[in-house]
Parts: structure tokens; sequence; C-alpha cells
């Protein structure tokens, strides 16, 4: 018996490897030392012996369910996009500049061409958001998935000035809310996403006029990419960013309670903004109740600025000119409850705190025009 006939070929892992070098290499500054292929990546860091207290930021993520669509579809140039926006863009939330990333990619079989391409997309990515990637891991689990099969991961790296982080300690009674448009549904919601389509009967390559292409096309458009934009404003002192917020699991509510803290509301007001069609395709064609709509998906905002009331204007034009559509969503004001009530769930329009924090609450007004 033999390790290729129990079903890992490392050969063809190698030559994966081969194929995505130079996508890789194009993310790579001087800080990068040593190329594609060591056991570690190493990345120069004396750059921080130039900050007064450099406050390192992590964090892991990966796309869910989204890799299914993909799969499906024989298109994985895109789901890259994914995994470095909700990875990276949960970094910039404090103000920290991404570093460097790593990827994983586990497999039911290693297709080189599609391993690559993969990576090429993660790679692209992380040159756009000026992020190094530095290493990673391909990792072939036949029995375990199916050979078509794949699923993705990645951590990233960044660094804040202690005097420069943000959150809840910023955030002002006053402060405004400043919305940033998502492209579509990024990468939450797949699971009730695919449902719905599943007991509807549509197929991917479905086209609907609401939405001007195919269901798959829609379901792989790239998450968009915030870091560039949010580091500009936040660097803008005129800007005054207090805190952001990047909308992924849980929805728009939850993710701004956990910037905001314990004794300060948030008013969103949902007729300022009306939901991309994606939205309103899925919660008409699978009669999904408007608050499971707003604990699962973005609809339409996909990262939140908190900023003072004289940076607004500044703030708005700034993503604006950087290609990201923004507008004034709400305002922070005293909680009504003094901050001690209100758990999450009490109140469809109401959230106070989510996954584990003790934050301030927000209260969703009015209704989306058209909805």
């Amino acid at each position: 018996m033999t390790y290729a006939g129990a079903g890992v070929d490392v050969e063809a892992g190698d030559r994966a490897v081969e194929l995505m070098k130079a996508s890789v290499a194009r993310t790579h500054g001087p800080e990068v030392l040593g190329g594609v292929g060591g056991f570690a990546g190493l990345f120069d860091a004396s750059r921080l012996l130039g900050m007064r207290r450099p406050l390192l930021a992590t964090s892991t993520d990966g796309v869910g369910t989204k890799v299914a669509v993909a799969q499906a579809l024989d298109r994985h140039d895109t789901i890259g996009f994914d995994l470095v926006g909700m990875v990276v863009d949960d970094i910039v939330v404090c103000g920290a500049e991404p570093l460097f990333m790593t990827d994983y990619v586990a497999t039911g079989r290693v297709v080189p061409e599609r391993v690559a391409a993969i990576v090429d997309g993660i790679a692209r990515a992380c040159a756009q958001v000026g992020c190094a990637l530095v290493g990673g891991e391909t990792a072939e689990h036949p029995g375990l998935l199916a050979p078509h099969e794949y699923d993705l991961a990645g951590a990233a790296t960044g660094v804040v000035e202690a005097d420069d982080l943000l959150g809840p300690h910023r955030v002002r009674d006053g402060d405004v809310l400043v919305a940033m448009a998502s492209s579509g549904l990024h990468s939450n919601g797949y699971s009730l996403v695919r449902r719905v389509l599943e007991v509807a009967g549509w197929g991917y390559d479905r086209y609907v006029a609401e939405l001007g292409r195919t269901v798959g096309e829609e379901l792989l458009e790239p998450t968009r990419l915030y870091t560039r934009p949010c580091l500009d404003v936040v660097r803008d002192p005129e800007c005054a960013v207090h805190a952001l917020t990047h909308v992924t699991g849980g929805g728009l509510a939850a993710n701004l309670a956990r910037v905001l803290p314990a004794h300060l509301d948030a008013t969103v007001d949902r007729s300022t903004w009306t939901p991309p069609p994606v939205f309103a395709v899925v919660r008409d064609l699978g009669s999904v109740p408007q608050p499971d709509l707003e604990r699962t998906l973005n609809l339409g905002v996909g990262m939140v600025a908190v900023v003072a009331p004289d940076g607004v204007t500044r703030t708005v034009e700034r993503l604006q000119a950087a290609g990201v559509p923004a507008w004034v969503l709400g305002q922070v004001g005293a909680a009504q409850d003094g901050g001690d009530g209100g758990d999450a769930g009490t109140d469809t329009d109401m959230v106070r705190g989510a996954k584990g924090v003790h934050g301030g609450g927000v209260r969703l007004e009015s209704t989306h025009p058209g909805w």
C-alpha cells in the first residue's frame, strides 16, 4: 500500500505550490523574507521599533458554506477575496493595519489548477489591502471530503499604536453612524440562502431579472474589501472616527452593539437605504421573516463607522471618493434603560450586547423604502 493509493497525491500538492508561487510573490515587499516554501513565513517587524506602544491585532476566519456555491459552479477565482475580507476587515475595526496573512486549504483531492485559482484570489485580495501573504497549507483529506470539496480558512496579524486604538472607549453620546455599502451577501448567511433556493427549486444557473444576472453570479459576488478606505479615514484627524464595526455573522445590530459602551444606545434608521435586490429575492422566495433576515444577512451594510458629528461630512466624502458608497445611518445616544437591560432577542427591533460582549444597545427604527 502507498500514500498515493490511500488517496493523497504529494506530487499534485507540489504542482499546486509551483502554480501559486507567482501570485503569492506579488504580495511580498522587502519585509517578507525567505519566499515561498519555508516551514514558517518570515516578516521583518523592525518597523515596530519606531512605534511608542505597538499592539498586535490578530483574526482568523473562513468563508462558510459559500464554498459550496463555488464548488457547484466550478469557479474558484473569487472565493479568496471573501476569505481576505472576513479576516482582514475584522482587524481594521480596531484601527490596525494588516501586516501579513496565512491561509489553509483542505480538499478531498488536490487539483493543482483549482488550488492555484483559490490562492490566486487570496493573493490578489491581499495585494489590494496591502497585506503580505507569507505562507499557507494545502491539505488533502480523502475520505473526509469528497474529491471536489474543499474548505478554506485564514489568519492575519496587524498592528496599531496603542494611542490610536479604536473601540467603545472612544464612543460618545451624539456620535453619528456612517454606513458603508456591502457588495451583496458577502460571506454570511449562505446556509439560509442555499436552503431557500433548494426548497424553491432554483438552480444557480437561473437568470433573475431583479438581479440582472444568474443566481450563481450573484451569490459569488466577492466581498467588498474595506481595509484601505477605512484606514484612510481613521488616519485623517478631521474625520474623527471613534469606532468601526464589520457587519458579518449576526447582522447589523448585533455587530454594532459590540463596539458601543454599555451606557450608550445607537439608533439605526432603516429609511436611509434600500437593501440591494438580492435580499428582497431571498426574503420573498423563502418567506423569511424580517427579524431573521436582520440577524442573518448584512442587508446592504458591510461596515459602519462611529464618527464625531463634525467629522461626518469629510468621512462620507472620503469613503465615496474611494469607491465605497456611504451615508448617515443613525446616531448614538444615552441608553434609555441605563444600559442594564434588554437582552438580545427580547425585542425584534432592539439588540443589547452580542457574542459575549456586554456592550451598548442598537434599536432599528422605521422601514426600508420599497420594502
